[in-house]
């Protein structure tokens, strides 16, 4: 049985690889789909009904050729225009950074949280932990809840009732939030793991009233401690909703259970669940789950037990540590926001290809915000602003004619060199008259926003590395994502490692 391991084409072409399985295996003419739906591109291996294995890549979003990538490359490898045929597909097994991207961004859903009464604020104050003590300006992190109401009930200790539920005033607050256009709520009683009579009380109302998303503490962390609680059960009404979007139309367009026998995702812990039961607070690592099991699996095969790795994607950046066995954590914090649910022990920075690079406050900004798939790049093709991915183009690292030819109306454009040149002129013009130095070239604008980009990611390998006393110049940065190529070498250079 051959079992080479296909290297993915570059080109943005299909391509075929060596079989996986021995000839004449009976799939009952079935395919396999492995999708990594990544927030700038869309990557899937697929394995034909004769054992053959297939690549293929595009844009995540590119709304006047396609409704969904992963969908769409299902369609383009099995060269299906209509309805896809009776038990066409086996299994679509994948990994998304939907929620991850989400949550970077802060473009989840209004959320309206509902807390016991003297508890308002207790999300807010947190742990009161201060990890920069002696910064002059201190930046919280944004509350992924809009609005917080109390609800008039407690329970002790023990879970026993000390003062019923006043049902008028929690139906009047989940209306007045309903009436502004809030459709997810997040309920948290101080002692509901207990006895969650209060909280599936409160979930009927919202339920009565109209809500779509509702989410009680007692259901997603059956656990003391209401601040970790609180604010798991924030993120899975903040993210849900995405997540429940983007299952949705993926299955309908799959016609799940007609043409395609399984739709699985993969959780944050590295294992997969069916799509019926994927939950926001279980997709936030998704995307780099995955690819931390294949990164111990290609290291090990060449003869590397100590890695980091350091997954560089199109909206974000994802590094880990692994000296032979998994990291994982059950409460950790991520993009600064805290939860309990078992997870891959990876940090997460808002640093990737699309990261967009600004002038702002008198100084060189690299990020959070990204371009994503839409508009993208400004070398997209598709009016976007400056970002990282340009800054390689500019800097001649990555090569237009080498470059999958997927962008423009038609997609099958490359990249536009062209109109990156023109902005970083542009920007430079523009720093010079706020600054009075003297005039960059768009080559030295674009070197100067990468340094930025690549000491962000090497601070990030610095604390799931340097912090807890590893010594990374012993181990090899193994490398994975769209972008990681592009500045493995550079990131290894800041952190004095020896081996990629």
């Amino acid at each position: 049985m051959n079992i080479n391991v296909p290297v993915v084409d570059i080109t943005g072409t299909l391509t075929k690889r060596t079989a996986i399985r021995p000839k004449g295996t009976d799939m009952r003419g079935q395919w396999e789909f492995w999708i990594d739906r990544g927030g700038t591109f869309t990557d899937i291996a697929a394995l034909d009904p004769a054992g053959e294995i297939h690549t293929h890549k595009l844009l995540s979003e590119n709304p006047e050729r396609y409704e969904d990538a992963a969908v769409q490359g299902i369609r383009e490898m099995m060269k299906v225009t209509g309805e896809f045929p009776d038990g066409a597909i086996k299994a679509v097994k994948m990994g998304t950074t939907v929620a991850t991207n989400a949550l970077l961004e802060r473009k989840g859903e209004r959320v309206l949280l509902l807390i016991t009464r003297g508890f308002r604020d207790l999300l807010l104050i947190g742990y009161q932990t201060r990890p920069r003590l002696f910064d002059l300006e201190i930046k919280r992190p944004d509350l992924l809840y809009d609005e917080v109401a109390e609800l008039d009930e407690r329970l002790d200790a023990e879970g026993a009732v000390v003062h019923p539920l006043d049902e008028a005033t929690a139906r009047a607050t989940l209306q007045a939030a309903y009436d502004k256009g809030i459709r997810a709520v997040a309920i948290a009683g101080l002692h509901a793991y207990l006895n969650p009579v209060h909280e599936a009380r409160v979930a009927d109302i919202a339920g009565d009233i109209g809500f779509t998303q509702i989410t009680t503490s007692h259901q997603v962390s059956r656990l003391s401690k209401l601040v970790s609680r609180g604010d798991t059960t924030v993120v899975d009404a903040y993210l849900s909703p995405i997540l429940r979007r983007y299952v949705d139309q993926v299955a309908g367009a799959l016609d799940m259970g007609r043409a395609c026998e399984a739709l699985l995702f993969m959780q944050s812990s590295g294992g997969l669940t069916d799509a019926r039961l994927f939950q926001g607070k279980d997709a936030i690592l998704s995307g780099p789950a995955g690819g931390i099991v294949g990164m111990v699996k290609t290291g090990e095969a060449a003869g590397h037990r100590r890695l980091i790795g350091f997954d560089m994607g199109g909206t974000s950046t994802d590094v880990s540590h692994y000296a032979g066995d998994y990291e994982r954590s059950f409460e950790t914090e991520v993009a600064g926001v805290r939860m309990r649910a078992p997870m891959m022990d990876i940090h997460t920075v808002a640093a990737g290809g699309g990261s967009i690079c600004t002038f702002r406050d008198g100084r060189f900004q690299v990020g959070p915000e990204s371009a994503g798939a839409d508009p993208g790049p400004a070398c997209y093709r598709r009016g976007g602003p400056l970002t990282v991915t340009d800054c390689n183009v500019m800097l001649g690292k990555l090569t237009p004619a080498h470059f999958p030819h997927v962008f423009g109306p038609g997609g099958d454009q490359p990249l536009d060199a062209d109109v990156v040149r023109a902005k970083f002129a542009a920007l430079a013009e523009t720093v010079t008259k706020e600054t009075g130095e003297a005039l960059r070239t768009p080559e030295g604008m674009a070197a100067g926003f990468l340094r930025i980009a690549v000491d962000n990611m090497a601070n990030a390998i610095k604390k799931i590395s340097v912090q807890r006393g590893h010594d990374v110049t012993g181990y090899t940065l193994q490398c994975f994502g769209g972008a990681g190529g592009q500045h493995a070498c550079l990131v290894a250079d800041a952190l004095a490692m020896r081996k990629v």
